[in-house]
């Protein structure tokens, strides 16, 4: 015991030694982490915004904003041409932040701070589609995301959703018929009021009641055969992608 006290000292410089070698292999590998994730985010810009720019969203850019703090207890660095003492945590030095631009001309802002509700939808959308496939996410539910899109859009957010739902399940609220033909399975919510409480419930449609449903939410009317045929080629553009 008392030899053990004695080395104190020669104790108190190794452990000083390791300590000071293990923050420089950190300093190091934190360094490449960063470059690794700069040269990611320039890749994962582009993909998602050129998925915007199919989701009714064509002047829109997304970048992904890499910021680094300095913190006195840090770890002394080179870092994106910076030298200084980085803080850092868990997942390195980065403070990583996305950001949107929706139109030309309009500043690049925190998605969290700047955008409405369906470009939120929309980029969230963007960013599974670009990640389809490499992660682990077993369910994925999208609300209104087709919100202020219609048209040749809505064809393409319903194409995206079907693609996703290859790796994953997909559960989708929507009021777009362009949207609700590429479902595997078409839910009808219904509203029932006996005069005293209203109550939702839901009905899964069998292929006849898809065209008569779809044919209702293209035409807002019951029993147009034009709206019926118009959603059958619906149906079948969405049964052709998914064979695709």
């Amino acid at each position: 015991r008392l030899l053990t006290l004695d080395a104190d000292d020669e104790q108190v410089a190794a452990l000083t030694g390791e300590r000071d070698q293990l923050r420089a292999d950190l300093g190091r590998l934190a360094g490449a982490v960063s470059a690794a994730r700069s040269e990611a985010a320039v890749r994962f810009s582009a993909l998602v915004t050129a998925e915007l720019a199919e989701l009714a969203m064509p002047h829109a850019v997304l970048s992904v904003d890499l910021r680094h703090l300095e913190h006195p207890d840090g770890i002394d660095g080179q870092i994106a041409g910076r030298t200084m003492r980085f803080a850092f945590g868990p997942s390195g030095v980065d403070e990583v932040e996305l950001l949107l631009s929706p139109h030309t001309g309009a500043p690049a802002r925190p998605i969290a701070k700047g955008a409405s509700g369906g470009e939120l939808s929309r980029v969230m959308l963007g960013v599974e589609v670009v990640f389809a496939g490499s992660e682990s996410v077993p369910t994925l539910v999208f609300d209104e995301v087709d919100a202020g899109v219609g048209g040749r859009a809505a064809v393409e957010v319903g194409r995206r959703l079907a693609r996703l739902a290859r790796s994953a399940q997909v559960v989708v609220v929507t009021h777009l018929p362009q949207v609700a033909a590429f479902a595997d399975r078409h839910v009808l919510v219904v509203k029932s009021d006996d005069g005293s409480v209203t109550t939702s419930g839901l009905t899964v449609l069998d292929d006849a009641e898809r065209v008569r449903e779809l044919g209702r939410m293209l035409a807002g009317l019951e029993g147009s055969a034009s709206a019926s045929a118009h959603a059958q080629e619906l149906l079948d553009l969405a049964a052709a992608e998914r064979v695709a």
